[in-house]
């Protein structure tokens, strides 16, 4: 059995099984957490309500004005590198394939030229981060060894799909073999760390503004 035997079998096969787990284990634990019970009338109605909490959605992705100044360069490096994630996943040829072969959806791929540049610039947003948590008196202080995992398991897919993209320190099989690892390797840590923000974002944000609008309070 080579590597890419393993990554395209076994491996693969155990990185699903640990993500479905976890991602069960997650939601069952947040299903199951102690509702305080609501005892206020509601001051908005169901649709005020659902408008509320789409409403939060949005509004908590832009910084407010006041802090702009004080963490542009945190906006910039953070804008840069979800941007960049996000077109590289649904942007690369090899993404829409495996999309397509997993739910059947496909669409045009950006050019294989553009995806690398945009890749080199999600990977040089991704080091600047880091430089700056560690550099950083107040980030260096708040992060924790989850932090910088999460970090190194969103780095080695990035930099494994350029090497890969290049051919350049080793044979296609070898490259992609490390690739398809790389993101098994993340798959298996999502459910378990800070990666869980992306799959929790949306509805976090919307049960706030959700709740928000009950109150009557501004979102």
């Amino acid at each position: 059995m080579t590597l890419l035997d393993f990554a395209r079998g076994i491996g693969l096969q155990i990185a699903m099984l640990v993500l479905i787990v976890g991602l069960c284990w997650r939601f069952s634990a947040i299903l199951l957490l102690r509702q305080r019970p609501q005892l206020a009338l509601s001051r908005a109605s169901l649709l005020g309500q659902i408008a509320g909490g789409a409403a939060m959605i949005f509004s908590r992705s832009v910084p407010r004005r006041s802090f702009r100044r004080r963490i542009g360069i945190s906006i910039l490096l953070s804008t840069i590198f979800h941007v960049g994630l996000f077109t590289i996943i649904f942007g690369g040829a090899p993404h829409i394939l495996v999309i397509h072969q997993l739910i059947g959806l496909s669409w045009t791929n950006l050019p294989k030229g553009v995806v690398v540049i945009i890749s080199g610039l999600t990977l040089a947003a991704m080091i600047a981060m880091l430089i700056r948590r560690i550099v950083h008196p107040v980030m260096r202080l708040l992060s924790t060894a989850d932090d910088y995992l999460t970090w190194l398991f969103v780095f080695l897919p990035v930099v494994t799909g350029i090497l890969l993209s290049g051919e350049t320190i080793a044979g296609y099989e070898t490259l992609l073999a490390l690739h398809i690892l790389s993101v098994e390797m993340m798959m298996i840590w999502l459910p378990f760390g800070k990666l869980m923000h992306g799959v929790l974002v949306i509805a976090s944000r919307g049960t706030m503004g959700f709740n928000f609008a009950r109150k009557g309070a501004a979102t």
